[in-house]
């Protein structure tokens, strides 16, 4: 049974060990609905240019509906042959369609049909992956709402900068996702066409028509080059890279949580349903979900990395490492799918210790380049003024008085530059637009609503002409 696929050529069957390779059953029965979407539009292809009659075409279309279901409800009874979905499938079509379900394979290669119900499975994904990355964006805007004019220090080097105000920081991680949306809308536009009709390599020469078929399953057009559908896996590649990038992006909020909810920061408190507790200290609660968000990141590079070194030596056209792009492909999806869902859990949750953040936006130090700036309105060239505020910094810091006092006695800089360090007063300075100041941000807000709003839209568009529902 297992060489049925080839056995015309060969006297006997695989090794075992050569099955045990080859076989990826086991992993990319998940594609099931697409392949037997694919061979729904196939078989009406082929009944419409007269290769099947309507009658076989009934036929087969009733089998796959039994398959569908037998998988879907868990009863399809695999046997040692089926060495893949696309094998399975027509083994299990042929016993239900005996005569109508040898045809269902006309005009058609295990290489296309993999190239096809891969993309359909891809597409799919990065909707709902690009639905989810929205859902964390909405979290992350309705917390900027709900902190109103928090403010918290800014940081470079790790260093405390500028204080900026908390919305605007939770927007900041916001607009990069934003990318990560334009990157994965931009991926699925670029994987819109059908490699079904390819065959093996160079197309058919029974009059098969693959628009029909790219038509029918959501394509905007049918390949225009044999060799290249069966041998395209940029799309593969370019997923993973902007899930990949994504993931470093939820990284880098994986790490500011760990940090914020630290004892010497602590400028958040995790709630208890996504954290962690320790085996040994009791006192211990620990940013698990941050950690694994930044530690998830590192896996999703892995899987790029590891499937482009398969790619970057293989010739025209198919070849079966390609069998290596569904494990990388179907664990990144999988595994930012957990990480968006539960790092926008830890997000909605967590608690904001305003009062710590703006203790430490309030340190005199960062007001710095508010002071610099005062001096740039006086007529003083910033590069004169960086010098001025900078010599008072120091002084300040050896102890030869408080800032304030320094402040408050120079002769270019007075009482009025020294209410800059009162607390509260630097945030509201960075008034330009896109800046920190608590101002600014409304307009921001409103937005990236917008752009929100545009993305919502955009998905649902994507999900109807695509029919992913």
């Amino acid at each position: 049974m297992a060489g049925e696929l080839w056995e015309g050529r060969f006297d006997g069957g695989p090794s075992e060990a050569l099955q045990a390779l080859n076989d990826s059953f086991g992993f990319d029965r998940r594609m099931f609905r697409h392949d037997i979407e694919g061979s729904r539009a196939h078989v009406v292809m082929l009944a419409n240019v007269k290769l099947v009659t309507q009658h076989e075409r009934d036929q087969i279309l009733a089998a796959l509906e039994v398959v569908e279901t037998e998988m879907a409800e868990g009863r399809f009874l695999a046997v040692a042959s089926d060495e893949d979905i696309h094998t399975a499938v027509e083994r299990r079509v042929t016993e239900l369609a005996p005569e109508a379900g040898g045809k269902l394979h006309t005009a058609r290669s295990r290489n296309d049909q993999v190239a096809t119900d891969l993309k359909m499975w891809t597409r799919q994904e990065l909707g709902e992956i690009v639905g989810l990355v929205l859902d964390l964006q909405s979290t992350l805007a309705n917390r900027a709402d709900d902190v109103g004019d928090s403010y918290l220090p800014g940081y470079t080097h790790l260093q405390q900068a500028q204080s900026v105000s908390l919305a605007h920081h939770l927007l900041a991680h916001g607009w990069a996702l934003s990318r990560d949306v334009s990157r994965l809308f931009d991926c699925l536009a670029r994987m819109n066409t059908s490699p079904l009709g390819a065959g093996a390599l160079a197309g058919s020469s029974l009059g098969i028509q693959p628009a029909q078929t790219a038509a029918a399953l959501g394509f905007e057009a049918p390949f225009a080059n044999s060799l290249d559908a069966v041998s395209d896996r940029d799309y593969v590649a370019e997923a993973m890279f902007a899930i990949s990038l994504l993931g470093v992006h939820l990284s880098r909020i994986g790490e500011e949580i760990i940090l914020w909810a630290s004892t010497e920061f602590g400028f958040v408190t995790l709630d208890d349903g996504f954290s962690t507790g320790s085996s040994m200290m009791p006192q211990k609660k620990n940013p698990d979900i941050a950690e694994l968000a930044r530690g998830k990141a590192g896996r999703l590079i892995g899987n790029l990395v590891g499937f482009l070194a398969t790619l970057k030596g293989l010739p025209m056209t198919y070849n079966k490492d390609l069998q290596e792009d569904k494990e990388a492909l179907f664990d990144s999806c999988d595994t930012i799918r957990l990480t968006l869902v539960a790092l926008r859990g830890m997000l909605s949750t967590l608690e904001f210790n305003t009062e710590a953040m703006a203790s430490q936006a309030d340190n005199p130090y960062s007001a710095a380049t508010d002071l610099a700036d005062f001096l740039v309105r006086a007529g003083m060239p910033f590069r004169s003024a960086h010098g001025v505020v900078g010599k008072i910094v120091r002084d300040a810091l050896a102890g030869v008085a408080p800032m304030a006092d320094l402040v408050r006695d120079h002769p270019d800089l007075g009482p009025k530059a020294a209410t800059l360090l009162q607390p509260g007063v630097s945030v509201r300075q960075r008034i330009s637009p896109g800046g920190g100041a608590p101002e600014a941000v409304v307009a921001q807000r409103a937005e990236f609503a917008d752009r929100l709003q545009q993305d919502e839209a955009w998905l649902a568009d994507i999900g109807t002409t695509s029919g992913q529902g």
